[in-house]
């Protein structure tokens, strides 16, 4: 009998209810405390989405699509997932995987391109909970699959149903954006592979189909005073009507599932802001549950078993 093997896909986490804002908040700052203000701002970013981000729910669709591929031949994979910063926490997932007696685990971070602010922050935790736990699985992390060919396939799709659903004439006067989450500059002097990657997946994509010109954007920057990676989607925006360019396609490649970063970062702020710089946007689906996204993350598990 083959040896049973976890799978489990971490995630950043977000709150289940709007209660939840402030301790969340708290949590990810760390246990200091939110101000108040900071508070009922992202409160109201939530609400503005619907109270709650739909995260953990795609993330846990995107695990029980991923599980049901790999058991195709058998029944040897189980697919779990875990949220550093909110449930199911990392370590609450970990202990799960004990009581269900599996000892080998493959964790994939639901983010392509890597930094060690992000996967790396994954890797840590998984690490601590472990010890918080006092176990010792044999554990193997998926580091970066940025350039995976079927993820590049998976946005390439998106794009393609993105300029189908557009009026004749309309898909050749689109100007591409590709945008990924914004880290804090200082990255870039430590070597951190993150930048390059992203520009990586971008060429990929633009490659597949066929885009000649195109700009990359970061978006979602943290309000600390620090300088993070740009140039931010605005500063793009601005750039693209200044240009004379009318129609504009957001494609989202740091991201695999709708979240707050989506929902609110670009379907509403950047809407705003396109909509204030006379500009036409549209914005390509997200991967979520995407047959062509969850062949994708099959390969990659299967080539770390």
């Amino acid at each position: 009998m083959s040896t049973q093997v976890g799978v489990l896909l971490m995630a950043h986490g977000s709150p289940d209810s709007l209660e939840e804002v402030g301790p969340f908040l708290d949590y990810v700052r760390g246990g200091r405390p939110t101000p108040q203000a900071l508070v009922e701002e992202i409160r109201e970013h939530y609400r503005r989405i619907g109270g709650r981000s739909p995260l953990l729910d795609l993330a846990q669709a995107q695990a029980t699509a991923l599980q049901a591929r790999l058991n195709l031949a058998g029944d040897r994979f189980h697919v779990y997932v875990g949220m550093r910063n909110w449930r199911p926490f990392i370590q609450d997932t970990l202990q799960q995987l004990v009581s269900d007696g599996l000892q080998r685990v493959i964790a994939l971070s639901l983010a392509p391109q890597y930094s060690q602010l992000s996967v790396g922050a994954y890797e840590q935790a998984l690490a601590r909970a472990q010890a918080a736990l006092g176990i010792s699985l044999e554990v193997r992390c998926v580091a970066s699959w940025h350039d995976h060919p079927l993820l590049l396939q998976a946005f390439a799709e998106k794009i393609q149903e993105a300029l189908a659903r557009l009026p004749r004439g309309e898909p050749a006067q689109v100007h591409p954006i590709f945008t990924a989450h914004s880290l804090p500059e200082r990255i870039l002097a430590e070597g951190d592979p993150y930048a390059a990657e992203v520009e990586g997946t971008a060429r990929g994509v633009a490659a597949l189909v066929g885009f000649t010109e195109w700009d990359l954007a970061y978006q979602s920057q943290g309000a600390t005073a620090d300088p993070w990676l740009g140039p931010t989607l605005e500063a793009v925006l601005q750039r693209c009507a200044a240009r004379g360019q009318r129609q504009v396609l957001l494609v989202p490649i740091g991201f695999v599932c709708d979240h707050m970063e989506i929902l609110y970062d670009l379907d509403i702020v950047a809407q705003r802001i396109a909509r204030e710089q006379g500009l036409s946007l549209t914005r390509t689906a997200s991967l979520n549950t995407s047959p062509c996204f969850i062949e994708a993350l099959a390969d990659v598990i299967q080539g770390y078993v």
